[in-house]
């Protein structure tokens, strides 16, 4: 069974619609004491990381997937649940995050744009695959899917699968052995998305 991690930062409905049409059944985990009884789990986010670690903390939630990591069992991070999973952001002021994977979270660095972009980072663009890994099984070498962010991630490439240019290229989808990231939504990226979160189940 897959438990969706309900920290009040996420929007549970779209990934729970997804799953549905799968066909796989998920449940929202309220309780932090339920975490470790499940298959694999899912960190969505949407909002400020600063708040969202309050949430997590506020629920105990943090604590409770550190702990699930360390079981080796399956863990997605999803946008903002992506950026959670690293040491630290930036974002307004320095705040500490759940430290399951080294690297920090900025904010766009507009001055390196070449052409005029706008932050937030919002609608469909592609990521590359820049390392073989079981969700993206069967999937294109470069595929698109649906993103919405102002930060993102900076960490050794050791840890990237996947990278996306906007303005300059970034880490878009990350894993550390059992843990998984991705900064866009898919979720909300039809096709593409759904075959990334289907190989996810069959994990």
């Amino acid at each position: 069974m897959i438990g969706l991690i309900d920290y009040n930062m996420g929007n549970l409905r779209s990934v729970t619609n997804a799953f549905e049409k799968l066909g796989t059944r998920i449940e929202i985990v309220k309780d932090a004491s339920h975490v470790e009884g499940y298959d694999k789990i899912i960190l969505p986010g949407v909002g400020a990381f600063k708040d969202a670690m309050a949430c997590l903390k506020e629920r105990e939630m943090d604590e409770a997937v550190k702990a699930f990591a360390a079981t080796k069992k399956p863990l997605l991070g999803i946008c903002l649940g992506m950026q959670l999973l690293f040491e630290a952001s930036t974002e307004f002021g320095k705040t500490q995050g759940l430290g399951l994977i080294e690297g920090e979270v900025v904010k766009f660095d507009t001055t390196r744009f070449s052409q005029h972009l706008k932050v937030p980072h919002m609608g469909w663009n592609e990521l590359e695959v820049v390392r073989d890994t079981p969700l993206f099984k069967g999937m294109a070498p470069r595929f698109y899917l649906y993103f919405v962010h102002s930060f993102h991630v900076q960490c050794d490439e050791k840890y990237q699968i996947g990278k996306t240019t906007y303005g300059y290229t970034f880490a878009s989808a990350v894993q550390k052995e059992n843990i998984y990231g991705f900064q866009p939504h898919p979720e909300k990226s039809h096709e593409n998305g759904l075959a990334i979160l289907k190989n996810f189940v069959e994990l």
